[in-house]
């Protein structure tokens, strides 16, 4: 470990997220360059710092400092540099001349105990003498919080992060109650805080800490689904997760629930995980309290928009008929009577498997009120699910996110302000919502107040899916209520009985045996295989040569879908196999390894949250930008164009044509995803699927999941594995049941629907 001090002469670049800075350092008149972590550091500032010498494949020779500690200016020139640099709010080059030349040596020692002395220099009031001081205090003071933080493991991001939340009061907050952090910030877990109060002397029996647990315990379910816990689960994992046993639970949740931070409903009981209650015991129910009020919003807010229109039902279906005749169709019952409730309601919920003809009926209801002057929006909850959409009906559809005029200041977490809301409407007839079962609570929330009643709106999808990422089983919860107008096709048609891919979509549904037959099937096979191994090697022959010529797509258009993460046959290990084979090593290619793995220039990739402030955009072939924005949301696929170490960055082309650079502290949103989970594929259509099945827990083999994976594919399904395991995900019907009260919301305000 070498060490280094002198004066910053020139910042070249400064990344404001992390600190990462690339910077000159005068050290006794020798210009060196640095590299490291200093943030909210200045020019002018006299640094010692340690590190050692590295030599960057572009940039040469440079010194990286792993360690640094800030020292007041040694003479008047520089304390006058650092001051002119504007690292002092309110100070530029000339004030920064007067002041030295008035206080000369003294200057700093002026600033920090006898600020209101600056007033003396021409140019400052007393008011700015003051600002001065306050600048140069809370600049002291956050860098201060930094040193602070850093012995607990926090990262520059996340310093920054408090810091601008809390102020000068971060270090007194943190003494007195660190669980406040896990409250406050999100990224800012219940583990780091209990980690940062175990070192600061905070006892495990400390009331913080038993109701940021509580809190904690509530949104690791969230995480999983859930909008609330049944009572005696909340409390049987607080134990387990604090670590202590026969605690007064119930006091801090009461104290809770008269600070508002939760909310306990009492239902009739039911089996656990249910929305229908058959039970006469009375179950707890123990909410976060705005997922409660959410909830009930939801449900409000359907019920409003749940109005029936006047319809002269011949003239309806003579328009019917002649939208058939124009388009060369024959609806079947099913179809004409989803039409019908389309226009006659003013909530529709359409569900139907693949093959059963949703996007026909869709294609009618858009030219009925294409005809009728109607104003129409269409949407969908990914970009993937809304291009389809645009290419299945012919009508421009966009990302719920889009339609809403997502703002870059959005944190879905918090509940923040779409451009489009109750005071913002949107302004069209009809909302054609598809995928409706990739929506959770909160996206549906946030459709819904933008959602003038008399505004039609209908939620396509196949209940049969897997419920959303996110919080809720809205889709299913709004079918099962019985409240809301729902039209079910289930006639298979003739053309789509000649895919095996659709009959065995249905056969697994219905927990039938599959056909499997490889020489009679065109799109569908199954290759008996039990070891790993081998099934590996089958996998790489079909994605990198036999699967493409089939389908006529690339390799990077295949996609690998595995239920689990974990073990051989898991996606981290499919990943790495296939980057190694589909985009290997190569000195023209730059890469990066991180907590996450090894990411290569070249690299398909997966966005894994929800990041609203990431700006992105959309250029021409002259690599003019003709669209810009910001969003970037779990679930995008997208390739790694360059990577630059030099400003530790990175760029990725999305499939929608969107480019996003991301800091290297950003990549551990991106994941490989030449193999994804089924759960990530949700609302995504690929020309074929590799599908390999073995032996993995439980709740992740069964035949709601089996289902998503094989209805994927457009034009090939080839699952590898065992047969017996295959049977015992199609019998095993048990999916994972999400606590969600939206169904009893709903019948609680509407009443039965008879």
């Amino acid at each position: 470990m070498e060490k280094l001090e002198g004066y910053i002469d020139h910042i070249i670049y400064q990344n404001e997220s992390n600190g990462y800075t690339v910077l000159d350092l005068d050290a006794d008149n020798l210009l060196l360059s640095c590299v490291g972590n200093l943030p909210g550091i200045s020019e002018g500032e006299y640094i010692e710092a340690e590190g050692e010498y590295v030599v960057h494949r572009m940039h040469g020779r440079q010194f990286r400092i792993d360690s640094y500690s800030v020292r007041p200016p040694k003479d008047t020139e520089a304390m006058e540099k650092y001051l002119a640099s504007g690292a002092v709010k309110g100070i530029g080059a000339v004030l920064a001349g007067r002041i030295i030349e008035k206080f000369g040596d003294d200057t700093f020692r002026v600033m920090e105990e006898e600020p209101e002395r600056l007033a003396e220099v021409a140019g400052i009031s007393l008011k700015k003498a003051q600002e001065i001081a306050v600048g140069m205090e809370s600049r002291q003071a956050m860098r201060e919080s930094m040193m602070y933080l850093q012995q607990y493991g926090i990262s520059y991001a996340m310093c920054i992060k408090l810091f601008q939340h809390y102020g000068v009061k971060l270090r007194a907050i943190l003494e007195e109650n660190p669980y406040k952090l896990a409250e406050d910030i999100h990224g800012i877990g219940f583990r780091t805080a209990d980690e940062i109060a175990q070192k600061l002397g905070i006892g495990m029996n400390s009331d913080y800490r038993i109701r940021a647990g509580i809190l904690y315990v509530l949104q690791l379910a969230a995480g999983q689904g859930h909008l609330y816990l049944p009572y005696c689960l909340l409390t049987a994992n607080c134990e387990e997760i604090l670590g202590l046993h026969n605690i007064d639970i119930e006091h801090h949740i009461l104290d809770m629930v008269m600070d508002k931070k939760i909310y306990i409903k009492e239902t009739p009981g039911g089996t656990e995980g249910e929305s229908v209650s058959v039970n006469a015991q009375k179950e707890k129910r123990v909410y976060v309290a705005q997922n409660y009020f959410l909830e009930l919003n939801v449900a409000r807010m359907l019920k409003d928009l749940d109005i029936s229109y006047s319809v002269e039902e011949a003239q309806a279906l003579k328009t019917i008929r002649c939208i058939e005749q124009e388009n060369k169709i024959i609806l079947d019952d099913m179809q004409r009577e989803a039409v019908l409730q389309a226009v006659g309601q003013g909530v529709l919920i359409i569900t139907g498997g693949p093959g059963t003809g949703k996007t026909t009926a869709i294609r009618t209801i858009l030219r009925y009120f294409e005809l009728e002057g109607m104003d129409m929006f269409l949407a969908a909850p990914t970009g993937r699910a809304a291009k389809r959409m645009t290419e299945a009906t012919g009508y421009e559809a966009q990302t719920i996110h889009r339609m809403l005029e997502l703002s870059g200041a959005f944190e879905e977490e918090k509940q923040n302000e779409f451009g489009r809301n109750e005071q913002n409407p949107l302004e069209t007839d009809v909302i054609i919502i598809d995928e409706a079962s990739m929506v959770d609570i909160y996206l549906m929330n946030s459709l819904l107040r933008a959602t003038l009643p008399g505004t039609r709106i209908i939620f396509v999808g196949d209940v049969n899916q897997l419920p959303s990422v996110g919080p809720g089983c809205v889709l299913r919860d709004m079918i099962e209520s019985g409240t809301l107008p729902v039209a079910r096709l289930e006639k298979i048609f003739r053309q789509a009985t000649e895919s095996d891919i659709i009959v065995n979509a249905h056969k697994i549904n219905r927990g039938e045996s599959l056909l499997l037959d490889n020489k009679k099937s065109r799109d569908f096979f199954f290759m008996e295989k039990n070891d790993s191994q081998q099934i590996l090697r089958t996998i790489l022959a079909l994605v990198q040569e036999k699967l493409p010529a089939y389908v006529q797509a690339s390799s990077f258009d295949i996609q690998v879908l595995a239920p689990s993460r974990r073990g051989i046959l898991g996606v981290e290990s499919l990943n790495q196999m296939l980057q190694k084979y589909l985009n290997p090593q190569s000195p023209e290619k730059q890469e990066r390894e991180t907590g996450h793995g090894l990411f290569r220039e070249g690299d398909k990739v997966m966005q894994t949250k929800n990041n609203y402030q990431l700006e992105w955009e959309i250029v021409n072939k002259y690599n003019i930008p003709t669209e810009k924005g910001t969003g970037v949301f779990n679930g995008d696929v997208g390739c790694i164009a360059y990577m630059d170490d030099g400003t530790e960055t990175l760029q990725v082309i999305f499939d929608d044509g969107k480019r996003v650079i991301y800091t290297y502290t950003q990549m551990e949103e991106l994941e490989l995803a030449y193999a994804v989970t089924v759960h990530k594929s949700q609302g995504s259509e690929y020309p074929a699927v590799v599908i390999p099945i073995v032996r993995s827990p439980l709740p992740l083999m069964n035949r709601n999941i089996l289902y998503t994976a094989v209805t994927r594919a457009k034009n090939c399904v080839t699952i590898l594995g065992s047969r017996q395991v295959l049977n015992k995900m199609i019998e095993n019907e048990n999916e994972n049941q999400r606590y969600s009260g939206l169904a009893d919301c709903l019948r609680e305000l509407c009443g039965e629907r008879k």
